[in-house]
């Protein structure tokens, strides 16, 4: 209720009307009739003035500190009396209860504490005092028997009085005296052994208990900006662990800025520093290749640069005479030895020509092997690319010339194959000039040899242009220091394990030395020539297998030798977590990809392979060349790879995912064997790459559906329409065009346009049932389950046939 009257509030109040009309006035507010309306703000007025007039103010801190409540409460008691008799008494309770304000309870309990204060700093004075006194005491001045005067009996009276009364004060004073020698030497702040007396304990209030337990914790006025190192990725939850912060946050703060992952997807480097900057950090992004840089500076490396054998690559099309050229320099039958005929890895052989060394790399020429023949020229100096005379230019030599002009490597065209009766070498010089390799001889920068293989012509020569070549290109590296080389192959042999084909191309490989090849690390226990010779050391240029590392590095993979283990070990596991989350980043993509695509067509067949080789170019080419033949129907998918023989491991993941086993030059071990024979999983032996790829190919287009292609067998007009009392309408026709056969399936056409689509019912030749009529022959036609058919209408028919992709 907003208002109310003089009368009601008089009432509420319990006062008289004049009364408090009277009050109101001293309070100025003006009202003279006790029907006066009396407003809120008018009642709190009224409630200010009264208690001002009482000596009351509204502030809290002039509230009463103390408060006394007086209870009463009365009852009634009925006792029994004599004679059965009962009587009444009545009962008065009173009770009396103080209450104090909470800030008068601290005053006392910080007044309590400071008069203990003051006690305990009177004793302490009193204390130091008396211990003063004692030691003047303690050193009274020497008095001889000479000097002693004469006492009488009235002072040795005296003198046992005053003696007592000294004992009577040393009694005293041992109480509080302590002994004398821990205060001989003393430091400022070091307390002394003084014995206090006992305190009087003071109970402490509550009040004082807890101001005395409140820490003295501040929460920081700025906020805190760190510093976070980011490396190339990261995960939500171990950038929570560098913020010093929960998941949950980092993740809000992630979904603010649109990206959804969970605590354990990886991040990349800048979506990271994004996400650190939203959330008011510094981030710092941090290269692991530097890093790496930084672990491999080995301080001076400045060694003397001097001569190195050039490193030469061979490189054309499949069957153009590579390996059978470098066959006739090394006096070895090296074609022999590959399947088929061609060569399927990277051999690498030194020869001493004329007291100069060359080494050679000899490249697949097959089409599988495109990444082989890019590694080969990105290593060499000099590239040969044989061209066989009788053949010409074909795809692989068009794609080595690519890989020559990408790598910037001098070419030289050996034409091969002279001796054939079918050679043609205008030809091949002509279609070289048509892809931009100009002989020297008219203008280019290229040098062409005419070359035989088989019968030896024009090697010479070709080697002495090889020594040519490199003394222009004026070829240095220092022999000192450590090694760096690359990877020209690697694979596993028999009781010694892992081995990699390297190429050192500056610096010393000794024996024995720690090396990391890509992210596999080990030491070079054994260092062997190509003719399985051991060596001590290798110098650049020089092609080597070594034996002792972890695993099988990848082809085309660096190589360097490390200071220590340590350091070696550290590196490794650097590229390892980056090509982990590489990998998981990629298996992402193609599963979305895959996702996708399901969504779109359910109806894509996948097929599963293992691929197992004994080299690791061997495994790269096989990998992407049936990656290629995946079609828009069947999708080639590779779940495993990798170098070695066929394992149990292999046959259980073949299993469980349904999938065909390709070994490539590898067969099963012991313990695989003892599972194929249970298990119905198929595996697939190959030493050819190009029998792999055909026999893919076949089992692709055996999961390939059909497609369902229609051919137009004939095509007849209407002419006339008659009435059958069994087939209901039957279409006089004229076939215009090829042959109209029963019970194949037709269109109705009616201005070019179709209008039904069905099924030949019955076809007669006057009144003769025939199988077929040929063109510019009338027959009658009935359409199974349609009668609408009109003069003019044309009736075509076709059959169904299936082609395989």
């Amino acid at each position: 209720m907003s208002t109310t009257t003089v009368s009601k509030l008089a009432t509420a109040l319990k006062l008289s009307s004049e009364k408090l009309i009277l009050q109101l006035n001293d309070a100025g507010i003006d009202v003279t009739d006790k029907n006066d309306v009396v407003s809120n703000d008018q009642k709190l007025l009224l409630l200010n003035h009264l208690r001002g007039s009482h000596g009351t103010k509204s502030t809290a801190s002039s509230a009463p500190k103390k408060l006394t409540i007086n209870r009463r409460s009365q009852s009634e008691l009925k006792l029994s009396g004599s004679f059965g008799r009962s009587r009444t008494v009545n009962v008065e309770v009173r009770k009396k209860r103080t209450y104090l304000k909470k800030e008068t309870l601290i005053d006392q309990a910080k007044k309590e504490l400071e008069e203990q204060k003051k006690l305990e700093q009177e004793k302490q004075k009193q204390i130091e005092e008396e211990i003063q006194n004692q030691k003047l005491e303690s050193a009274p001045a020497e008095i001889t028997d000479k000097d002693q005067p004469k006492i009488s009996v009235t002072d040795e009276k005296l003198k046992d009085t005053s003696h007592k009364k000294d004992k009577g004060l040393k009694k005293k004073k041992r109480k509080n005296q302590v002994d004398e020698d821990p205060y001989l030497i003393k430091e400022l702040h070091v307390k002394g052994k003084v014995k206090k007396r006992k305190k009087r304990k003071i109970r402490r209030s509550l009040s004082s208990a807890i101001l005395d337990q409140a820490h003295t914790f501040e929460k920081p006025t700025s906020p805190v900006v760190k510093e976070v190192a980011i490396p190339e990725a990261i995960t939500p939850q171990e950038l929570a662990q560098k913020l010093s912060m929960k998941v949950n946050e980092v993740i809000t703060s992630m979904m603010n800025l649109g990206v959804i992952a969970t605590a354990n997807d990886n991040l990349d480097q800048e979506t990271a520093i994004l996400i650190v900057q939203e959330m008011g950090h510094k981030a710092v992004p941090m290269d692991e290749r530097t890093v790496e840089d930084t672990l491999f500076d080995d301080g001076d490396n400045t060694y003397e640069k001097v001569d190195r054998p050039p490193v030469v690559t061979i490189m054309g099309h499949v069957d153009h005479g590579k390996t059978s050229l470098l066959d006739y320099i090394r006096k070895s039958k090296v074609v022999d030895k590959e399947a088929g005929g061609i060569t399927q890895h990277i051999g690498a052989y030194s020869i001493v020509h004329k007291s100069n060394s060359i080494t050679f790399l000899d490249t697949p020429g097959h089409a599988a092997f495109s990444s082989m023949r890019a590694r080969g020229a990105n290593v060499t100096d000099i590239i040969i690319l044989v061209v066989a005379a009788n053949d010409g230019v074909k795809p692989q030599t068009v794609e080595s010339i690519e890989h020559a002009r990408a790598s910037v490597v001098p070419i030289i065209v050996a034409i091969n194959k002279i001796d054939k009766p079918e050679s043609d070498i205008e030809k091949v010089r002509n279609e070289m000039i048509a892809n931009e390799i100009v002989p020297d001889d008219l203008g280019g920068d290229c040098l062409f040899v005419n070359i035989s293989a088989k019968t030896g012509d024009g090697i010479e020569n070709l080697l002495e242009t090889i020594v040519l070549q490199s003394e222009i290109l004026d070829l240095k590296a220092s022999n000192e220091g450590r090694a760096v080389g690359v990877v020209i192959e690697s694979g596993i042999e028999s009781g010694k394990g892992a081995v990699a084909t390297i190429l050192i191309t500056e610096g010393r490989l000794n024996k024995g030395d720690l090396i990391i090849a890509g992210e596999e690390f080990g030491k070079a226990r054994i260092l062997m020539d190509e003719n399985n010779k051991e060596l001590n050391f290798v110098t650049p240029s020089t092609p080597v297998k070594v034996f002792g590392l972890s695993s099988t590095p990848n082809a085309g993979d660096e190589i360097r030798v490390v200071s220590n283990e340590k350091q070696g070990k550290e590196i490794s596991t650097l590229r390892k977590d980056r090509n982990r989350v590489n990998k998981l980043n990629d298996q992402k993509i193609i599963k979305m990809k895959n996702f996708m695509e399901q969504s779109m067509d359910s109806s894509k067949k996948t097929i599963s392979l293992i691929v197992k080789a004994d080299v690791q170019g061997s495994v790269e080419a096989i990998r992407d060349s049936l990656l290629k033949l995946s079609t828009d129907e069947v999708e080639v998918d590779i779940i495993s790879s990798g170098v070695g023989g066929i394992s149990e491991s292999d046959i259980n993941l073949a299993t469980a995912s349904n999938a065909f086993i390709i070994g490539f030059n590898v067969r099963a071990d012991t313990g695989a064997r003892k599972i194929i024979k249970e298990s119905d999983v198929e595996i697939k032996y190959y030493s050819v790459i190009y029998e792999t790829i055909d026999d893919v190919s076949d089992i692709i287009e055996g999961h390939a559906t059909p497609i369902i292609k229609e051919e137009i067998t004939g095509l007849a007009e209407v002419r006339d329409i008659f009435d059958s009392p069994k087939l209901g309408k039957i279409a006089g026709c004229l076939v215009t065009e090829g042959t109209v056969t029963k019970s194949s399936s037709i269109r109705v056409l009616r201005d070019n346009t179709v209008i039904y689509e069905g099924e030949l019912e019955s076809l007669k030749r006057f009144k003769d049932s025939v199988n077929k009529v040929k063109s510019g022959t009338e027959c009658g036609i009935g359409v199974k389950n349609y009668n609408d058919i009109k003069i003019g209408d044309q009736i075509e028919c076709y059959t169904k046939v299936e082609i395989n992709q």
